[in-house]
């Protein structure tokens, strides 16, 4: 069994434990857990749809794409498909500003807010490669805080986090963020 199997396995059991749940020995932190991931992106991807579908897990898992939220963005404000043409035209600098000022975070937690939120609720974040750079994991999780504050987050990221710093895919400038905690 592979290093990341185990890491896995053993995020699937912490977040279904009684501690995690209830955010127990976080120092009264947010209880957001960051699964870095600086590989193995396909067996991160197939556990989490495996991890999604799991009828017998003791926690509800809500499941945010962020890539799917971006493109459901684009999708109401009716631009996806001129988005290639624009930035053709204009380039991609250009597409990438127009775009992180229209889904931004407010955007994005517009999309993720449901009600009532219920103990054993459990918010899973994936898709954070791909929605780079359209939306910054650092800046939506500080955004997410006042909303999300009584469910446990967790965010599978594909790079690495120190506790100060995130770096995504483990090569791009790290951003700083320290109210997170690393998984397994």
């Amino acid at each position: 069994m592979s290093d990341v199997t185990e890491r896995l396995d053993s995020l699937r059991n912490l977040m279904q434990s009684r501690e995690f749940l209830e955010g127990k020995g976080l120092s009264n932190e947010v209880n957001i857990r960051i699964f870095c991931y600086p590989k193995d992106e396909m067996a991160v991807r197939h556990f989490t749809e495996k991890l999604v579908s799991d009828s017998e897990l003791s926690c509800r898992l809500i499941e945010y794409n962020l890539y799917d939220i971006f493109l459901s963005i684009c999708d109401e404000k009716r631009i996806t498909d001129r988005i290639p043409a624009q930035e053709e035209k204009k380039g991609s600098r250009f597409i990438v500003d127009q775009m992180t000022r229209m889904a931004n975070n407010v955007a994005f937690i517009k999309k993720m807010q449901y009600e009532p939120h219920e103990s054993g609720d459990v918010i899973l974040i994936t898709g954070v490669g791909a929605a780079f750079p359209f939306i910054r994991v650092h800046s939506l999780l500080d955004a997410m805080q006042p909303h999300f504050s009584d469910v446990p987050v967790v965010v599978m990221y594909p790079g690495t986090f120190d506790g100060h710093y995130v770096r995504l895919f483990d090569i791009l400038n790290p951003n700083p963020y320290y109210r997170a905690f690393n998984v397994v």
